[in-house]
Parts: structure tokens; C-alpha cells; sequence
């Protein structure tokens, strides 16, 4: 049997799915038929610019230890060349880490672009990005936000707030959207705290 790629081998253990999508991945755990993986020069495999970069878009944890080292690695889809990046501010994301979930009021929250689309040009393109433009999700919420949204836009139909327990579905907008820059507006994951401020509405 040919011996395994390191990208195969984070595959498996990533568990990688059909959208390019993987759980948070410890270094911790690149240990026996893993240990390939090790980071023991910078990014190695992983780099952004190499092959592993170039098939998926790739997120890395490093708030985990001190200093700039790799600490958990994932992936958050694949790489088709789109122009549209991941990059946060610096400042804008020490600034949203610093607060709490607001979904499940955690601390050591994630940084969540609100807009799950994630084709609104001024975000995406680094051009003039805002506080506002993003939230603290605790991990558990994140990975449940990113699968909606990737169900929402293979659909075309919108996460549904009744399914939680609130009174309205949305506070904008109706079950379809448009894939537009404001697609996602109104829905409950885009901004929980503004959704929840529209309930005196419905009373």
C-alpha cells in the first residue's frame, strides 16, 4: 500500500468533510502514525502557500500558549482561488477574544465574521474592517454556526430561530435569501444579540 501524504494523513485524522470543513486539530495530537505532522519548522506541510493551502482554506489556533506557535490547526473549506480571505484585524480580534460568547456566555470565544456568506467585499477584503462586523462565539457555537450557514446557502433557506425556542424566526427578512451582501441579516447566528433585542416585538 503507498505510503500516505502528511495531507492525507491530516484528512483522516481531521476527519475533513465533503465542503472542506475539519474539527479543531491539536498538535498535541500528531503522535504514532501522525507524528509525520509535527510543526517542527513553522507552518511546514501546513503552509498557506503550499499544497495543503492551496486545496483548503486553512485556520490556525494560536492563543493557546505564548509566543507566535501553531497551537490547533482546521480547515474552514476549499481553496478555489476567491479572493475573499479570512483575515481579521489584529486589534479587532484581540478586542473580540477579550469578551464572551454571546450565544452560550463562555470565555476564550472564537472570532466570528457575522456576515456567513462571507461575500461582503469591505470584510472580505480587508478594506476598512469594524468592530462590528464580527462577534464572540464560543467554539461549540462557531462549528454549529458554520454548518447552518453551509446548509443555508446550499439551500438557499434560512436557519429558522423557532427551532431554539424563540417566538420569531427572524427580524429580517423572511425563509429565503438572496446570497447578497445583507443575505444574512435578520437571521438569529448573523447577530444573536440584535435578534434578541427585536423580541419585545413580537410581545
Amino acid at each position: 500500500m503507498p505510503r500516505k501524504t502528511k495531507i492525507q494523513l491530516f484528512e483522516e485524522l481531521a476527519q475533513i468533510d465533503e465542503n472542506g470543513c475539519s474539527r479543531w486539530v491539536s498538535v498535541d495530537e500528531f503522535v504514532g502514525e501522525y507524528q509525520g505532522l509535527q510543526l517542527l519548522n513553522g507552518a511546514g506541510w501546513s503552509r498557506d502557500d503550499g499544497p495543503f493551502g492551496r486545496k483548503y482554506i486553512v485556520e490556525r489556533d494560536k492563543s493557546r500558549t505564548p509566543g507566535n506557535r501553531t497551537d490547533a490547526i482546521r480547515t474552514v473549506g476549499f481553496n478555489t482561488g476567491d479572493p475573499f480571505s479570512s483575515y481579521i484585524d489584529p486589534t479587532i480580534k484581540r478586542a473580540i477574544q477579550s469578551q464572551r460568547c454571546v450565544v452560550l456566555g463562555t470565555s476564550n470565544p472564537e472570532v466570528d465574521h457575522k456576515n456567513g456568506m462571507k461575500n461582503e467585499g469591505r470584510v472580505m477584503l480587508n478594506e476598512d474592517q469594524r468592530y462590528e462586523d464580527f462577534q464572540p462565539l464560543s467554539k461549540a457555537a462557531n462549528d454549529a454556526k458554520r454548518q447552518i450557514c453551509i446548509e443555508c446557502r446550499r439551500t438557499g433557506v434560512r436557519y429558522d430561530a423557532k427551532q431554539l425556542g424563540y417566538p420569531m424566526s427572524y427580524y429580517k427578512g423572511d425563509a429565503t435569501h438572496n446570497n447578497e451582501e445583507d443575505a444574512c441579516e435578520g437571521c438569529f447566528w448573523y447577530d444573536p444579540i440584535e435578534f434578541r433585542s427585536h423580541l419585545e416585538e413580537k410581545k
